[in-house]
């Protein structure tokens, strides 16, 4: 897992430049079931990456510092986000004041954390009636070309599917909602994000590119016009402590 967790910081720029972002509806979502507006709030996204949800936050008035383990992943939030406040640590060991926050935000970051430590830190650092926000964007496997695409990768990599993503024990009351929506990229691009996916990132180059060009064959004749509109899900879990 850690392996897989670090694997991102060699290809910072990718991820930065192709993963998806997220929809408004997802800030309004974390809004509601946290019972209170982002602006103002002090809040701490943690394993941030690049920033792609630290910079949402922050268009929304948040007060948000970004935690971020990784050199690479780092060095590519300080190049994209110089206005916004980083630090060096992870959701098992926060660099950070106790009671200090409002909100604590995970975007596809909870998993590569041991909840035995992270529930703990969460509980320390957020102020009475603070919230725990945890969510995961993945593509939306209703849609028949994505639902072949995922099966495809399923028996590529010999996963059943995804069991990572549960929710953690040691803190009730977790209400969770979904969000759908799309982007419209092109295939290059489409291509360039599922090779920024961990998965890929420890596979090696060329048996990554090998397999992209594959997926290029099976893709061309539902995008003629080379360009795709990917449908996802977000689903965020929101429990007050």
């Amino acid at each position: 897992m850690t392996t897989r967790a670090r694997s991102f910081d060699a290809a910072a720029a990718l991820y930065a430049a192709h993963r998806p972002g997220y929809p408004p509806a997802l800030l309004d979502a974390v809004e509601a079931l946290a019972g209170r507006p982002l602006a103002g709030a002090r809040v701490a996204d943690v394993g941030a990456g690049t920033g792609i949800a630290t910079a949402l936050l922050h268009e929304r008035g948040a007060e948000v510092v970004a935690v971020e383990p990784g050199d690479g992943m780092a060095a590519e939030f300080r190049r994209a986000h110089p206005g916004i406040p980083i630090v060096r640590g992870d959701g098992d060991r926060l660099p950070l004041a106790t009671g200090a926050f409002d909100l604590l935000t995970y975007a596809q970051a909870w998993h590569w954390t041991d909840p035995d430590r992270s529930v703990p830190e969460a509980r320390r650092v957020l102020r009475p009636g603070g919230a725990l926000a945890i969510w995961w964007n993945d593509a939306d496997a209703t849609v028949p070309w994505i639902a072949e695409q995922e099966a495809r990768l399923r028996d590529f990599f010999e996963v059943a599917g995804e069991t990572h993503r549960t929710l953690p024990e040691g803190l009730d009351g977790f209400t969770t909602r979904s969000v759908t929506w799309s982007r419209r990229i092109t295939l290059d691009d489409h291509l360039a994000n599922l090779a920024s996916h961990s998965a890929f990132l420890v596979l090696g180059e060329a048996r990554t590119r090998a397999y992209l060009a594959g997926e290029r064959e099976l893709l061309n004749p539902l995008f003629p016009d080379g360009i795709v509109e990917e449908q996802y899900v977000v689903s965020v879990s929101v429990a007050v402590v």
